[in-house]
């Protein structure tokens, strides 16, 4: 099993740098080419994006992986709530041997990988002079905030892990986990890289993050080293450089009018409120609409294989009963069969509960908006970052601050939906804590960031706002519903791969 990693890291080394453009057809390039100039190094730069749309990653493992294990979702797939897939990873219980753990790992080393290759074969101009030499930094720092971006979600995801800094080869194969301490660090630099070396915001290339992405991943990270349960570089004033770093993207983006528009597959790809986001198109499709599409609700094939807890358009039902376009936008409670135009009634329309298939409500925005496409996959983008996150995350910023500003944010977000502030946002500081902690699910559950905020503020809070209010929900049946685990050790951290552990010779567990 050793001798087989090695082989297997050499021949990926081997072709990591070959580059796959999300404009045109793919364009392999060989070492001595693709950083010949400026247009191969962005061709190569592409590889990376392109490894980011890729299957293991946000094409569908990484998604499948972090929604199943949020606490959030239940799995289609096996139609029980005894199906492996409900009794492990729904469950809170991922098992290392399984597919879509192993391939996120993958996925997510693979973009790291091509990231350092860009990295170490390109050389930072100092003083640069003309939009090449601009254009050159550019490059370099897209690479640095895509490593930062992929180690944030290794971290949260696993905690200690290996921490790749240089291209593999013969000499480093084996690489010992690091601390989430050395980790975060790692990252804090990575993103100031990124930041002085982008194009800022208006001088950015068209569907590429300005260095006021790399901004808002700084702020994400500031605000998991303020509460997280793992072990962190030292300081005490984390909120405030947070603060710092969200203030720097404010006012450069703004929000869409519509929020329905957000999730369509034109009119969503790259608006106004986008910061960062995965472009898919003929090269790499977004077939990960199957993944959140009934299945028969097009004429293509779809799969279904994620599906809402049932307790969540409850809970947000009742926070905000007249909260008709978030609600619409987000969960899909009946939809029609395509080979037999007959009408499915998903909860709440369909109350019963009695039946796993309609017990539980379909996430709309991924959805498959056109049922008469017979492809296996749409045009939309997936949003990663956008505005009306960065005010959410100064409305809680500032309330950790108490400097007055909260208020101010918040409203942004909730005058786009036509929506008053709840009562509890003026109830003091533990109270408004709460209220925008539940505030990021109403507006972006479902867009791969339930997972992080879930956990961000440690164990208890994970227990006691997730776990418990799942098993406990008025709604909960033991027929059709997945029993959430509450143990720490368990659900805290996904288990390191298996392939991992029996292949590099540095790592046991």
């Amino acid at each position: 099993m050793k001798v087989f990693k090695h082989i297997l890291i050499l021949l990926v080394a081997g072709f990591i740098i070959s580059s796959c453009s999300l404009q045109e057809d793919p364009t392999f390039l060989s070492q001595e080419s693709a950083f010949a100039n400026l247009g191969n190094a962005r061709s190569t730069l592409d590889g990376v994006y392109n490894g980011m749309a890729a299957y293991h990653y946000f094409g569908n493992d990484f998604l499948y992986l972090s929604f199943g294990s949020s606490g959030y979702f239940v799995s289609g797939a096996g139609g029980s709530s005894q199906s492996t897939d409900n009794k492990f990873l729904c469950s809170l219980k991922p098992q290392p041997s399984a597919t879509y753990t192993e391939n996120t790992w993958q996925g997510m080393y693979l973009v790291i990988e091509r990231a350092n290759t860009i990295i170490a074969n390109m050389d930072v101009v100092d003083n640069p002079q003309d939009a090449e030499e601009f254009g050159w930094n550019d490059v370099i720092g897209e690479a640095y905030f895509l490593r930062a971006f992929t180690y944030f979600n290794l971290v949260r995801l696993w905690g200690d892990i290996p921490l790749r800094l240089e291209p593999t080869d013969a000499t480093n194969i084996n690489k010992p986990k690091s601390s989430t301490e050395v980790v975060y660090s790692q990252i804090l630099a990575d993103a100031d890289m990124a930041k002085k070396l982008m194009f800022p915001k208006g001088l950015e290339r068209s569907g590429y993050p300005a260095a006021e992405a790399a901004a808002m991943l700084k702020a994400k990270v500031y605000m998991q080293m303020a509460t997280t349960d793992d072990k962190v570089p030292a300081g005490d004033n984390f909120w405030q450089m947070a603060y710092n770093e969200a203030k720097e993207v404010y006012g450069k983006y703004s929000l869409v009018n519509n929020y329905a528009d957000l999730f369509k597959e034109q009119q969503g790809n790259n608006t106004v409120e986008s910061i960062f986001e995965i472009q898919f198109n003929d090269i790499a499709r977004s077939n990960y609409v199957k993944f959140f599409t009934a299945p028969k609700a097009t004429k293509g094939k779809t799969w279904g294989r994620i599906k809402f807890n049932a307790e969540l358009i409850d809970y947000h039902m009742a926070a905000y009963p007249d909260d008709s376009i978030r609600l619409t936008q987000t969960y899909k409670t009946s939809y029609v069969k395509m080979n037999n135009m007959k009408t499915v009634k998903l909860y709440p329309e369909n109350s019963t509960r009695k039946n796993f298939a309609s017990a539980f409500p379909f996430e709309f925005k991924y959805w498959e908006k056109n049922a008469n496409n017979a492809a296996n996959y749409n045009f939309q983008n997936f949003i990663v970052y956008r505005y009306a996150d960065l005010l959410l995350m100064l409305a809680e910023i500032s309330n950790e601050l108490q400097n007055g500003e909260q208020m101010t944010y918040l409203t942004e977000v909730l005058d786009r939906v036509g929506l008053n502030p709840r009562p509890e946002y003026s109830q003091g500081q533990e109270a408004f804590r709460e209220a925008v902690m539940e505030e990021y699910r109403y507006e972006l559950v479902g867009e791969a960031h339930d997972w992080f905020n879930n956990r961000r503020r440690g164990y208890e809070y994970f227990k006691n706002h997730v776990i418990i209010p799942h098993n406990t929900s008025p709604v909960f049946k033991e027929a059709v519903d997945v029993t959430l685990a509450d143990d720490k050790d368990v659900v805290m951290h996904i288990p390191i791969p298996t392939s991992e552990i029996n292949t590099n010779e540095d790592i046991d567990n």
